[in-house]
C-alpha cells in the first residue's frame, strides 16, 4: 500500500499470519508466554531478595536482569495480544517510536549486563581473593548504573533521525515497531540511519560478546589448572546457567542486526525476533532457576517456609 507521505501519521502492525482461529491460538500462547515471563521473574525476584545467602553481586546483576526482562515483554506483547485478537492492530508513529526506543534501550542494556556477569564470574573464579575489593557494592552499583545509563542513551541518535523521515507506506510487516521494517517505508534515503544502527549494534552487541567471551576464556584456562574435580565442578555451576542464556540472545540478536548483507525473508525476520524479545525472557528465569544451585536451594527453602506457615494458620501440624 503506497500513499502520500503527508499523509502517515498512523501504522499498520501486520502481526503474525492466519486466519481466525490460528489468531485465537497465537492470543492463547503470547497470553501464557507473557504471565509465565512475568510469574517466573517476579519469583526470581523474590527470591533473591529474600534469601540472605543470594545477597551477592552475581545476583544483584541477576535481579537487575529479571526487571529488565520484565520491562523488555511488557514493551511487545499486550500490543501483540491486542493484535492477536483483531484489535489495536494501528499505531501513532510517536508510540511506533517509543516502542522501537524501548525495545534498542532494554536490548542494548541486556549485552551490558550479559557482559558485566560474564566479568563478574571471571573475579570470582580466576581472582578469589580479591574478588571482595574488586566486586564491592559501590563497585556493582556503578556497573549496574552504568550498564541502564549508557543502553537508555544508545537508541537516541537512530530514534530522532527516524522520526525526522517521511513515509511512503504505513503497513509494518511486523509483529512490533522495529526499525528495519520501518526504514522500509521511508521515502528518503536511509542510508545515513542504516549505517548508524549497524555501527551502534556493531560496537554494543558484538563488543560485549567479545567481553563476554573473553571472561570465559579465561575462566576455561583457571579451570583446567584446577586439581580438583570437585572445584573446577562447582565453578563452572556457577556459569553454565549464564552461558546458556548468553548463547541463546546472541545467537538470534546477531543475526537480526550485525548483519549489513541479510535478506532474511520477514516472516524469518519475525521468528528469530520473537525468540530474542519473548521466548528468551520467558526462559531466563527457568535457566537461572534450575541450572543453578544456589537459586533451586533457596526455591526449596522459601517454598518449604511457606508450606509451613500455611500448616500453621490452617492448624496442622508444623
Amino acid at each position: 500500500m503506497r500513499i502520500n507521505h503527508t499523509e502517515v501519521t498512523k501504522f499498520i502492525i501486520v502481526g503474525f499470519p492466519g486466519n481466525k482461529k490460528i489468531q485465537i491460538l497465537y492470543f492463547i500462547i503470547f497470553l501464557h508466554i507473557y504471565l509465565l515471563t512475568l510469574l517466573g521473574n517476579i519469583i526470581l525476584l523474590f527470591t533473591l531478595k529474600a534469601e540472605p545467602s543470594l545477597h551477592t553481586p552475581m545476583y544483584f546483576f541477576l535481579s537487575n536482569l529479571a526487571i529488565l526482562e520484565i520491562g523488555y515483554t511488557s514493551v511487545t506483547l499486550p500490543k501483540l495480544l491486542a493484535i492477536s485478537i483483531g484489535k489495536a492492530r494501528h499505531i501513532s508513529l510517536t508510540a511506533c517510536l517509543m516502542q522501537s526506543y524501548f525495545l534498542f534501550f532494554l536490548g542494548s542494556t541486556e549485552c551490558f549486563f550479559l557482559a558485566v556477569m560474564a566479568y563478574d564470574r571471571y573475579l570470582a573464579i580466576c581472582n578469589p581473593l580479591r574478588y571482595p575489593i574488586l566486586m564491592c557494592n559501590r563497585v556493582c552499583v556503578f556497573l549496574a548504573i552504568g550498564s541502564w545509563l549508557t543502553g537508555f542513551l544508545n537508541p537516541f541518535p537512530s530514534t530522532i533521525l527516524v522520526s525526522r523521515l517521511h513515509f511512503c507506506g504505513n503497513i509494518i510487516n511486523h509483529f512490533f515497531c522495529d526499525v528495519p521494517p520501518l526504514l522500509g517505508l521511508a521515502c528518503n534515503n536511509t542510508y545515513i540511519i542504516r549505517t548508524i544502527i549497524f555501527i551502534s549494534s556493531t560496537f554494543i552487541v558484538l563488543g560485549t560478546f567479545l567481553l563476554t567471551m573473553l571472561s570465559y576464556a579465561c575462566i576455561l584456562a583457571t579451570l583446567l589448572r584446577m586439581s580438583s574435580a570437585t572445584s573446577r565442578q562447582k565453578a563452572f555451576s556457577t556459569c553454565s546457567a549464564h552461558l546458556t542464556v548468553v548463547s541463546l540472545y546472541y545467537g538470534t540478536v546477531i543475526f537480526m542486526y550485525v548483519n549489513p548483507a541479510a535478506k532474511q525473508s520477514m516472516e524469518m525476520n519475525k521468528v528469530v525476533s520473537f525468540i530474542y524479545s519473548v521466548v528468551t525472557p520467558m526462559l531466563n528465569p527457568i535457566i537461572y532457576s534450575f541450572r543453578n544451585e544456589d537459586v533451586k536451594k533457596a526455591l526449596k527453602r522459601m517454598m518449604l517456609q511457606k508450606f509451613c506457615a500455611g500448616r500453621k494458620v490452617l492448624g496442622g501440624p508444623a
